[in-house]
């Protein structure tokens, strides 16, 4: 597929850039800082959470290993949504019914919490409320939606099945909720960081966190040897990038793939809509100027460093066109996130021990509702403010459930398939011969597995295959020129760079010579 450099960004980054007075300096190397709470990651979670506990007098430091709100958060499908796919009825059976309305009840609160602070700071994030859809063209599955929208509207949101939607072709059937919300993520978030200084919060990007020594005070380290110490910490890195809590045996990594269209705006199908179908489609529009809105259609997914990702986006792509045929692509991007394996986030106590850490994680690709949702609890949990009544659902302490155990002996399998299975290869590769300009292979070099990736002008790059967090093997995604690993997501630029945890050291350069 041939696209442009500009094509191939988020649309979120495309139009709200990185500049200057959006930019915040890094911890100097070596300096020292001391707050009441440190805030590890600056996505919507992480953000939220830092502006909630600087509105009621915390003093705040919010350590971004990057730029804030360019991460997972910037490249989101932007719905915020109490309807999730077809979570409902499987909540309904893994944590009973007064589990699914706690669920309900926590995601409708966030939306319209989301929405008084937009109207609160009065910020300009295209804000618009629209109803949610999941739909099926076959009826099996649309026999299953009619389970769902019992179970969502037994657990209290306003759930209806219907036959009728607003997208140009027929469906079996769907469920509906109303009054729904999407927006602009990274002009809502660079609002809130703004508003966060202007209440004696901090904010430092470019600095990786890659330690945390827990106590009273607690201390984090970052990469260039800068150090927080706080009363309390919050990770909020999207993967957790401390392992103490071993969260990773119960997170699975996906990612999907974004294709951004023009359309004409009279073709709008005024909602949010997914279908479980065809490896996931999910459509949704924004504003783009006069007398056009731009559709964002999201599906292909798959597990980071498992598949042929152009092919992928031609897929999709194809997809668009043929259901949409006045679509005109104009941005392509994908996003990644971690799904639980009961399918509820972990948003409280870092692990049984913890006294004064916590994390949010496991948004399962809904991280901007629950991300509005962990701000509001994580700053209770931080204050000793009282609990809600659904905090214990998502208390990541929980133990998993009878109904859980296939899940969770899927996603192990799933591991143990690549840390073993990848080992017994005997290369994935011949000779660096065979490596193609733009490609990228694992090769046996002086009996050392490297990952090595030719460029555009020829030339090779070579870093070690093992990923840094576990060691499990990575693989190159083709599309997006990055080596994933397939156990725990983490992602590496070809020359080894950490673009993505919960892995924190980069992959170690190899001399081809």
């Amino acid at each position: 597929m041939s696209a442009s450099p500009a094509e191939n960004e988020s649309y979120w980054l495309a139009t709200a850039p990185v500049t200057p007075g959006t930019t915040h300096p890094p911890l100097e190397p070596g300096s020292g800082t001391d707050t009441d709470v440190v805030v590890v990651g600056g996505g919507i979670a992480g953000l939220c959470t830092a502006w909630e506990l600087a509105r009621v007098g915390r003093q705040v430091t919010v350590v971004e290993a990057d730029r804030i709100a360019a991460g997972v958060t910037g490249h989101t499908t932007a719905k915020v949504s109490a309807l999730h796919g077809m979570v409902y009825d499987e909540l309904r059976g893994k944590h009973g019914a007064d589990g699914a309305r706690m669920y309900a009840l926590s995601q409708q609160d966030a939306i319209g919490h989301l929405a008084a602070t937009v109207a609160e700071l009065d910020v300009d994030c295209e804000l618009e409320r629209v109803p949610a859809y999941t739909w099926a063209e076959s009826e099996e599955t649309a026999e299953k939606l009619r389970a769902e929208a019992e179970a969502a509207a037994e657990a209290g949101l306003p759930a209806a099945y219907v036959t009728e939607t607003g997208l140009p072709f027929p469906v079996r059937g769907a469920v509906r909720v109303a009054d729904q919300a999407q927006f602009h993520p990274r002009k809502f978030l660079l609002a809130l960081a703004q508003d966060l200084v202007r209440r004696g919060g901090r904010i430092a990007e470019r600095t990786r966190v890659v330690g945390l020594e827990e106590g009273e005070p607690c201390k984090v380290t970052a990469e260039n040897g800068a150090t927080v110490t706080a009363n309390a910490v919050v990770v909020a890195t999207h993967y957790p990038v401390f392992d103490r809590a071993l969260l990773f045996s119960r997170l699975e990594p996906h990612r999907e793939l974004v294709v951004a269209a023009a359309i004409p705006a009279e073709q709008d199908p005024a909602g949010m809509y997914l279908t479980p179908e065809n490896d996931t489609r999910s459509v949704r529009t924004a504003p783009y100027g006069q007398g056009r809105r731009l559709l964002i259609v999201t599906g292909e997914k798959f597990l980071p460093g498992t598949a042929e990702v152009t092919e992928r986006f031609e897929r999709l792509e194809a997809w668009t066109r043929e259901r949409f045929p006045d679509a005109r692509v104009v941005h392509r991007w994908a996003t990644q996130d971690n799904s639980s394996t009961d399918r509820v986030p972990y948003i409280g106590p870092f692990h049984p021990g913890a006294r004064h850490t916590y994390v949010a994680t496991g948004f399962g690709g809904w991280g901007m509702a629950s991300g509005v949702l962990a701000g509001r609890l994580l700053a209770r949990y931080v204050t000793g403010g009282d609990l809600p009544a659904w905090a214990k659902l998502y208390d990541p302490r929980r133990l998993p459930g009878f109904r859980e155990a296939p899940s969770l002996l899927g996603l192990q399998a799933g591991v143990a398939k690549h840390f073993v299975g990848d080992r017994l290869r005997p290369s994935h590769a011949d000779s660096v011969d065979d490596i193609a300009p733009g490609g990228g292979v694992v090769v046996r070099v002086g009996g050392s597995r490297c990952a090595v990736h030719r460029d555009t002008d020829g030339q090779l790059h070579a870093v070690s295959a093992r990923c840094t967090h576990l060691g499990c093997l990575v693989h190159f995604n083709d599309a997006e020129l990055a080596w994933e690993c397939p156990c725990h997501g983490s992602r590496f630029a070809t020359d080894g760079s950490v673009i993505q945890g919960p892995a924190t050291r980069p992959l170690e350069r190899h001399d081809l010579e």
